[in-house]
């Protein structure tokens, strides 16, 4: 049988960069064999995959990787047998999670665990520990240089901390649930205050004007929206597996309802950089799925 590595385009942003992946059709030995012969390091490997950076791309077609969009690459993975599933694929993020919740909240290992359990729940697919990561490093970018406020940080790790996919309900649970862990784990009683009114919130992403806080949060939250064409279509893909059990036409229904209470939310995003950032693509990505 031919053998064949295939890269997708540099699309896939960390570390202040943006990666491809690097993948085999038919073995992980010649994917690891290819990998080497091209001098990728080995801690690049993440399960199924490589993750190359945007200036070995064309180092690595040179080499024979062969070229393909982001979803031809996911095809030829899922029939390759090698795919590692989303569960799986979320729990790869729970040492860098852990580590991020030990740097946030030192001496809480216990409540991160119980965070990073609920996170990782079975049949979350879009409101996961991927969605989690989002948000904190989105978090990261809009308050760059500086760091988050614990309260905004701890806010985020809480805001789906419960999830059944009942909106309303599952933010006022998951304040609760805040407001609970982080009374008995000794947080004052105004920053926990704070925490649970920022879970609140995201209920509605409608902060009040001068809320810098709560504009911080609901404009991570929302940053998905933001997002290039393959990774809105990534973001479609997870929510609708989210709500599995329901049928097209229900969600096509539900779907369109969120949509254009989306497109109603005047100022979508709140603060000047999220703007810049993620206003424009998001409105085109709403109204084109609306359409």
């Amino acid at each position: 049988m031919a053998m064949a590595i295939y890269v997708d385009p540099p699309l896939w942003p960390a570390h202040g960069t943006v990666f491809s992946h690097l993948v085999s059709d038919t073995s992980l030995e010649e994917l690891h064999e290819f990998a080497a012969s091209a001098g990728v390091p080995e801690r690049a490997f993440d399960g199924d995959h490589y993750d190359v950076p945007v200036r070995r791309y064309d180092d690595l077609v040179a080499a024979g990787a062969i070229p393909v969009e982001a979803r031809i690459l996911v095809r030829k993975l899922i029939a390759s047998g090698l795919r590692i599933p989303a569960r799986e694929r979320s729990k790869a993020l729970t040492v860098p999670l852990m580590e991020r919740w030990n740097s946030t909240y030192p001496g809480h290992e216990e409540l991160g665990l119980e965070l990073l359990e609920r996170w990782g729940e079975d049949g979350r697919k879009y409101h996961n520990r991927t969605h989690l990561m989002a948000v904190l490093e989105a978090l990261d970018v809009l308050t760059e240089p500086e760091k988050p406020a614990l309260t905004v940080t701890l806010a985020a790790w809480f805001h789906d901390a419960v999830y059944e996919g009942v909106a309303g309900q599952d933010e006022e649970r998951s304040a609760l649930l805040a407001e609970e862990r982080l009374t008995a784990a000794g947080l004052a009683p105004h920053e926990v205050a704070e925490v649970v009114r920022l879970v609140r919130l995201t209920a509605t992403h409608s902060p009040k004007t001068g809320d810098y806080a709560g504009a911080l949060l609901c404009d991570a939250d929302l940053s998905v929206l933001g997002g290039d064409q393959q990774s809105y279509a990534r973001y479609l893909a997870a929510v609708r597996e989210d709500y599995a059990s329901v049928s097209d036409d229900e969600f096509a229904k539900g779907r369109a309802a969120v949509v254009r209470r989306l497109l109603r939310l005047d100022p979508l995003f709140h603060g000047e950089r999220a703007k810049a950032l993620w206003l424009a693509a998001a409105r085109k990505n709403l109204a084109g799925e609306l359409a």
